[in-house]
């Protein structure tokens, strides 16, 4: 079926794999029960684990985003030659690049909004040419800065991902050429991963994220192209875990893979756990977008809206129905939706949704996918214990502005104990002026703020 107005093409693929696999799985929705949650420590009631700063985690997903190349522009022709009747726009028409100047003007904006998020960096895009080796059509003088430009001034605020090896043909991992046959079957966006084993996947996953180390790109976690890895959900984030641990010594692996729209819950799932009590604890964390791509569209055709997120009068759309839950609101995009068409539309109305949910909310925190994934972890993997005024957090990984609420009708400051050595805390004003360090009474709670180390940690109320 053609790609209709509106629809994104993570929501056609969820229709047609749908229709081409008996409903098995559906698209961002699929079902989840190959994937498990691994160990979990007790956890005492009385304490609960609040979100970081006892605020809502805010996030920005870009796929479709690499170096210089327009994905949508070289993309588009291969998909026309496995679905010729749904690809039928004049793709020469689109950008062929999307300039660093651009990159840079958005990360600006993005960074003086305290904008932070998940940037795609496809390694082979679309087979154009070689992150690490060279593209052709650009001088490696111009590839060599815009890498430059991604690794110094992007990075301090965007986690980068491989969104696989090429988004359109798969390759041969041991020839880096891709497979003969133009069918879905050799498309990393369909077909491609159904069937594949853990190990199968993680020499895919590894390929890629090798070509962004070599061009020094450092990496904790994977972005899925399309449908890739729809099928194998169990096997895609063990394949995670593994390929990000052996090639960047990752702690704490993410990736995206999902998106809800509906009444699901977004909150990140913590998969896979093992080792909690022992020197080499691990996990894998699955970041889940909470709206669909409503900027500009990957290809180009169809403009967003910004009501979809949120309505003038700040009270409608999306995002406040995430954020009133208190979960992570993580919001995605197509790079190339972004530029639309050199005229930056898209943009345009991201700018605008930051500036209403700014206006809406004030206890938003924006965080990298990676800090998110690491929170979530200590979160969901830390055992807690409460013996009459002490309590003891045993962390298998450490995190910063972890936040606890205790029930206790105390005023007296806490104490916390990092290690065997004390920490001093300084009372907050408020709930929002909570940080690393500090501790707020209201009576009934008392909660505290402080950076949670790998190990025993301890607080008497």
């Amino acid at each position: 079926m053609p790609i209709q107005k509106g629809m994104t093409r993570r929501d056609f693929l969820k229709i047609t794999a749908m229709a081409t696999a008996g409903a098995e799985f559906v698209f961002h929705g699929a079902s989840v029960s190959a994937q498990q949650k691994g160990e979990r420590p007790e956890q005492t009631s009385g304490v609960t684990v609040l979100n970081p700063q006892n605020r809502v985690p805010v996030s920005f997903i870009i796929d479709d985003s690499t170096c210089l190349v327009n994905l949508a522009h070289f993309g588009i022709p291969q998909f026309a030659e496995v679905f010729p009747e749904r690809y039928k726009q004049d793709w020469r028409k689109l950008p062929r690049e999307i300039p660093d100047a651009f990159v840079r003007k958005f990360g600006q904006w993005c960074r003086d909004h305290k904008v932070k998020g998940k940037y795609s960096i496809v390694p082979y895009p679309a087979l154009v040419g070689w992150l690490d080796r060279g593209i052709p059509g650009w001088s490696k003088k111009e590839l060599d800065e815009s890498i430059k430009l991604v690794r110094d001034f992007m990075i301090p605020d965007w986690d980068i991902h491989p969104e696989m090896v090429t988004h359109t043909w798969v390759i041969n991992t041991k020839t880096g050429r891709p497979y003969p046959e133009r069918s879905q079957r050799f498309m990393e966006n369909w077909r491609w991963t159904d069937g594949k084993s853990v190990d199968e996947l993680a020499d895919y996953m590894s390929y890629a994220l090798r070509i962004l180390k070599n061009v020094g790109l450092d990496c904790e976690g994977i972005t899925t192209p399309g449908g890739f890895g729809n099928r194998v959900l169990g096997e895609l984030a063990q394949a995670t875990l593994e390929s990000c641990r052996d090639v960047f010594k990752a702690e704490i692996p993410h990736y995206f893979r999902h998106l809800y729209t509906d009444d699901r819950s977004v909150a990140p799932r913590v998969e896979y756990a093992s080792g909690l009590t022992g020197s080499n604890p691990k996990c894998v964390v699955s970041i889940i977008g909470c709206t669909g791509d409503w900027f500009g569209g990957w290809d180009g055709l169809t403009l967003g809206s910004v009501d979809r997120f949120i309505t003038k009068d700040l009270k409608g759309g999306r995002l406040p129905k995430v954020i009133d839950k208190g979960e992570p609101a993580v919001l995605v995009c197509h790079w190339p939706g972004i530029y639309y068409n050199g005229e930056e539309l898209g943009f345009k109305i991201f700018q605008e949704v930051v500036r209403r949910i700014h206006a809406r909310y004030d206890n938003l925190l924006w965080m990298k996918l990676s800090g998110i994934a690491r929170y979530w972890a200590a979160r969901k993997l830390t055992q807690v214990d409460k013996q009459g005024p002490r309590v003891t957090f045993n962390a298998p990984f450490a995190t910063t502005q972890f936040t606890v609420r205790i029930k206790t009708n105390s005023p007296n400051a806490p104490r916390l104990t990092v290690n065997g050595r004390p920490v001093q805390l300084r009372r907050a004003k408020g709930l929002l002026q909570m940080e690393s360090g500090t501790w707020y009474a209201d009576g009934q709670n008392t909660m505290v703020c402080f950076d949670l180390p790998k190990g025993k940690s301890t607080l008497e109320v």
